[in-house]
């Protein structure tokens, strides 16, 4: 990923934390890395943790696509990794927010 991009990915995730707290999310953590992979945004609302993919483009292509089963099967072994890690066993649900210019779609609780 070059720089661009990767200025380009944090400029989304900052807009999707600001829209996240204006949904009365508070964000836990940014950039979860593990060896299976990184989650962008983990949030918690009303006992919940979400654990949110962020997608963000400028350009005019369907961003919810850019999402296939291969990403979704590791960010649900990241999210497992997560978990143990800090030994939290409450409910969790796993959210998509896509940017596209300044719309944003809040698909939550995604499944393949």
């Amino acid at each position: 990923m070059g720089l661009s991009a990767y200025l380009s990915g944090i400029l989304g995730e900052d807009k999707a934390c600001v829209f996240l707290k204006k949904q009365g999310f508070e964000i836990l953590e940014r950039n979860f890395h593990s060896k299976f992979g990184e989650i962008d945004i983990i949030a918690q609302k009303n006992k919940i943790l979400h654990f949110i993919e962020v997608k963000f483009t400028q350009k005019d292509y369907e961003l919810s696509e850019r999402l296939d089963e291969k990403k979704y099967q590791k960010l649900l072994k990241t999210i497992e990794f997560y978990r143990l890690k800090k030994g939290d066993l409450s409910d969790f649900q796993l959210d998509l927010i896509c940017i596209k210019n300044d719309h944003i779609d809040f698909l939550e609780n995604i499944s393949f």
